[in-house]
């Protein structure tokens, strides 16, 4: 390292001896300073910095903390154990000032001071021990003297575990805070609770005897209820029974319902046959009529009845009824009410859920799930308050759910009002949706039926009991989108179709039936049927194939791409001549009809195959399926009746 001129010069002044060749390894030898270091002063190169060095661990945390559940709440810890041990070694070495090594010195000196060898009793002289002798070895003892060059002591082999620290930490208690302002009506209002207080205790005191008496009324109970529970338990097996014995008695038309065909339809050309299968009557309910009819979607064997009467002079009570096909002699729920039931519809995605429509103007649901059974009351009703009809409700839909996912359906009404009725909590909330009107003096139509498009949400048909038919829309409330010079008489029904968007079928008492594209003023088809029509409905597996039943008893069978003129099957299906059939729905997915009369009978029947054609298959080529191809059949029929310059709407 090359020496200063400053140091230089003072050990010349103090006269040392450099020696020889100081002046040329000096010259050779410079300082070298870099570019950027930093020039200070004499004074700032004669400062002092002191740095303190301190006992505290640079890795023990700074910032834990505990919670205090004397102050409810979590405070800083300052005092850190700052010691750090890095190695730890018990052994049994002793300090040499401590008392214990005092102790050990002072027992050591005492062995010392005794006398090593005792002086024989006898001693022989001339004789001297001999070290190896038996006798000196028998007197010694051995003693283990440590080996000075491979030497660890025995507490250092062994492996001591490692320290393990463990902790827990607890939840703090739950907390909420409370405030409030104390005046006269709050000091008020606690004084009255006090004395409330006060006079239960009295009243618990007056009762403690009669709790006695209670409490034996009560085991009594307890004795009638769990007989209750013992047949509750009971009835699901006796309705599986039930349903057994039933199929054993009727085996026959089971076999028949599933397996037969009638084979005479191979020398028909066109015309088909009704089989009848099954016969439902209930006993308490043979003075009423059927006055609706709907299928479950959910479980295809199980089907709704509304019972009432279409004669106005001899209103009275009404009756909900469900059968199943697998036992025809007893409904499955019956549920009386108060008013005759005019219509009814099941909901599509919630099977338990029944609207019905009463004669006294009044709307309901039904759910099936209560406990109660058949004797449970509807779970929702309407009042004169909430905006019931005051007219007979004619029929009832159900629609999709709306923004806030609350279920609704529709009512229509001989009062003219088309009412949309929303589920909420445990009430009915009314809108009205349109008001029928008529031009002159009547200020209001009467609305008979009406149906909603199967994919436009917002477009319905309204049937009116002067004839006509409207067509709606829910956005608009005081005009018609349409209206259809329909018939002469009260329309009774009006479905569209579930395949061809722009199809529609309506009857009347006015014995037609008749098809509309609701694009074209006037109908498609045209059919008289020689007897006030009761009802229509489209068959769900074509799109051409619809049934219509008449007051003489018959049930009337359309399909269009076999015959446009007339029905394919025309057949009387009562006992009695005077007997009127009142409606008829075709099952969702089994080739079979229900049609109720006005004596309260619902009767099965079962398609033969004429009725339900299915074009042929040809060899190597297969048919086409679906709701395009019904559609299609549809529209090559319309396409025939179209004129080049018809009458748009």
């Amino acid at each position: 390292m090359p020496v200063p001129t400053t140091v230089k010069s003072k050990k010349v002044k103090e006269g040392v001896d450099q020696g020889d060749g100081w002046d040329e390894w000096a010259q050779g030898k410079a300082l070298i300073k870099p570019p950027d270091q930093l020039e200070l002063t004499e004074e700032e190169l004669k400062e002092e910095f002191t740095k303190i060095l301190t006992a505290n661990n640079p890795h023990a945390p700074q910032n834990i903390a505990r919670y205090s559940f004397k102050e409810r709440s979590y405070k800083p810890i300052s005092s850190v154990d700052q010691m750090a041990v890095h190695f730890v070694l018990e052994g049994n070495l002793i300090h040499v000032d401590s008392e214990e090594a005092r102790r050990q010195r002072a027992r050591q000196d005492q062995t010392d001071a005794e006398p090593d060898e005792e002086i024989p009793e006898n001693p022989v002289l001339g004789e001297e021990e001999r070290p190896d002798s038996v006798e000196a070895q028998i007197g010694k003892k051995e003693q283990k003297v440590t080996n000075q060059f491979n030497f660890s002591e025995r507490a250092s082999q062994t492996l001591n575990n490692p320290l393990r620290e463990r902790s827990c930490q607890t939840e703090p208690p739950p907390r909420c805070n409370f405030s409030a302002t104390a005046n006269q009506w709050v000091i008020y209002d606690a004084y009255l609770e006090e004395l409330e207080k006060q006079e239960k205790n009295k009243d618990k005191q007056k009762t403690f005897s009669a709790k006695k008496e209670e409490d034996k009324l009560k085991k009594n109970k307890m004795v009638t209820e769990t007989q209750s529970d013992d047949v509750t338990k009971v009835v699901k097996v006796v309705k599986i029974f039930e349903r057994m014995v039933n199929q054993n008695t009727f085996d026959d038309i089971a076999q028949d319902f599933k397996y037969f065909e009638d084979a005479s339809d191979e020398f028909r050309e066109q015309e088909g046959t009704l089989l009848p299968l099954w016969k439902f009557q209930y006993d308490k309910a043979k003075r009423l009529s059927v006055t609706a009819l709907c299928w479950n979607k959910s479980y295809q064997d199980l089907f709704a009845v509304g019972m009432g009467s279409y004669d106005f002079s001899k209103q009275g009570h009404g009756m909900l009824l469900l059968y199943t096909l697998k036992n025809s002699t007893c409904p499955e729920f019956v549920y009386p009410t108060s008013s005759g039931i005019m219509c009814l519809h099941i909901h599509d995605r919630l099977s338990h859920l029944v609207a019905v429509g009463f004669y006294d103007g009044c709307v309901a649901v039904f759910d099936l799930k209560a406990e109660e059974g058949g004797a449970a009351q509807p779970a929702f009703k309407s009042t004169a308050k909430a905006g019931k009809h005051t007219d007979p409700v004619w029929q009832v839909r159900w629609q999709n759910d709306d923004m806030d996912n609350n279920h609704n359906f529709y009512s229509i009404s001989s009062d003219g009002r088309v009412v949309s009725w929303t589920l909420i909590k445990n009430e009915l909330v009314f809108s009205d949706v349109i008001k029928l009107s008529l031009e002159g003096a009547l200020p209001e139509s009467c609305g008979t039926s009406f149906d909603f498009h199967p994919k436009i949400d917002f477009l319905f048909l309204v049937g009116t009991e002067e004839g006509k038919i409207h067509k709606c829309s829910k956005a608009y409330s005081s005009q018609f989108l349409e209206t259809y010079q329909a018939h002469n008489m009260a329309v009774d029904a009006v479905k569209w179709n579930q395949f061809h968007p722009k199809v529609f079928l309506s009857c009347s008492s006015d014995w037609t039936v008749k098809i509309w594209d609701h694009t074209i003023r006037t109908p498609m088809f045209t059919f008289d049927l020689n007897s006030a029509v009761g009802d229509v409905a489209w068959s769900p597996y074509s799109s051409t194939v619809f049934a219509a039943v008449t007051t003489d008893g018959k049930v009337h069978v359309f399909d269009l791409s076999i015959n446009k003129y007339e029905a394919i099957c025309q057949q009387p299906v009562v006992a009695k001549k005077k007997t009127k059939l009142t409606h008829i729905e075709f099952n969702p997915i089994h080739p079979i009809i229900v049609v109720g009369d006005d004596r309260g009978y619902v009767t099965c029947f079962k398609l033969s195959p004429n009725l339900r054609k299915k074009p042929k298959e040809k060899k190597g080529q297969e048919v086409p399926k679906g709701p395009e191809v019904e559609e299609a059949k549809m529209e090559k029929l319309l396409s025939l009746l179209r004129e080049p310059d018809y009458n748009s709407v």
